[in-house]
C-alpha cells in the first residue's frame, strides 16, 4: 500500500510540476496582450440563425467536437499550428466549419485560438458569427495597420479576425513578401496554440495557393452530393504540393439518426 500511495504522490507532482511548466511558457506580455484586444460578444440567437453550435457543447456540436480532439492529436504529434480551412468550390460551408471549430477550440480554457478570415473576395465570418461592422483585417495583411487593432476577442482565449467588406487584390496582396512577417508578429503578439485561416474555394481563384505555404496543414472541406471526386482528388493533390493533408471533411450530409443517447446533453 505505501509503495502504491508513493507512487501517486510522484505521478501528483509530476503533474503539478507539468502544469507549471506550461504556464511559464506563455511569452512575457502575451496574458496582456489579450486583455488589451477589443471584446466582442456571440449573440447565441445570431449563431443558431446561422448554423453555429459550437459555442456549446450539445448534439449538434459533436461532429466539429469530434473534428477538433482528431485535429489535436495529429497537431500535436507534428507540433503544427497553422491550419487552413478551403473547399473546392463556394458553398460548401467552409467558413461555417471554420466558425465551429473556433468555438469548439474556445471551449479548451488551456488553449487559445486565433481565426482569420482570409476569404477576402466574399468574407463571410462576421455575418455568420453576428458581429456587426468589425475591424478591416486585410488592411493588417497589408502591411497598413497593426494587428492590436484589428483582432477582436471572445471569452479570454479565442480572438477573430474578420472583413467587414471584400477587398479587391486579394491574390497580390496575398503574395505580398511582408505578408509571413506579419502573421510572425501576431503570433509573437498572442502566441496562440492553433490559428485557423479561413481560405478562398481551390478551384475559383489562384488565392488559396497563393497562401498554402504560409500554413503547416490544411482541411479540405467538400459539399456532399455536390463535390465530386474528380474535384476532391484535385483539390488533395494541390493541397499536397503546398502543404500537408490534414483531411476532408464531407459536410452538408444529410442522415437521421435512428434515436440518440443524450450525449449531448
Amino acid at each position: 500500500m505505501e509503495k502504491i500511495q508513493s507512487a501517486i504522490a510522484k505521478a501528483r507532482a509530476r503533474r503539478q510540476a507539468s502544469g507549471a511548466g506550461v504556464a511559464r511558457l506563455s511569452p512575457p506580455g502575451v496574458d496582456a496582450a489579450w486583455s488589451a484586444l477589443k471584446e466582442t460578444r456571440l449573440v447565441t440567437r445570431d449563431l443558431r440563425r446561422n448554423r453555429i453550435f459550437a459555442d456549446h457543447g450539445c448534439a449538434e456540436s459533436t461532429p466539429f467536437d469530434m473534428l477538433r480532439t482528431r485535429m489535436l492529436r495529429q497537431m500535436r504529434a507534428e507540433k503544427w499550428r497553422r491550419v487552413a480551412i478551403t473547399s473546392p468550390h463556394p458553398g460548401c460551408g467552409k467558413s461555417t466549419v471554420a466558425a465551429n471549430l473556433a468555438l469548439s477550440f474556445a471551449r479548451q480554457p488551456d488553449i487559445r485560438t486565433v481565426l482569420c478570415e482570409i476569404d477576402m473576395r466574399r468574407p463571410s465570418l462576421a455575418r455568420l458569427l453576428g458581429v456587426w461592422a468589425p475591424p478591416q483585417f486585410s488592411r493588417v495583411l497589408a502591411g497598413e495597420e497593426t494587428p492590436e487593432d484589428h483582432l477582436l476577442r471572445v471569452g479570454e482565449n479565442l480572438a477573430l479576425a474578420l472583413n467587414a467588406e471584400p477587398v479587391s487584390g486579394a491574390s497580390e496582396m496575398l503574395q505580398a513578401p511582408s505578408l509571413p512577417q506579419t502573421l510572425d508578429r501576431i503570433e509573437r503578439l498572442l502566441a496562440p496554440s492553433v490559428v485557423l485561416f479561413d481560405l478562398p474555394p481551390m478551384l475559383r481563384s489562384d488565392d488559396a495557393m497563393a497562401f498554402l505555404d504560409k500554413v503547416d496543414c490544411a482541411l479540405l472541406v467538400a459539399e456532399a452530393d455536390v463535390t465530386t471526386i474528380d474535384d476532391i482528388d484535385r483539390c488533395e493533390r494541390e493541397l499536397a504540393e503546398q502543404t500537408n493533408v490534414l483531411g476532408v471533411v464531407l459536410n452538408k450530409l444529410r442522415h437521421h439518426e435512428a434515436n440518440g443517447y443524450g450525449y449531448g446533453d
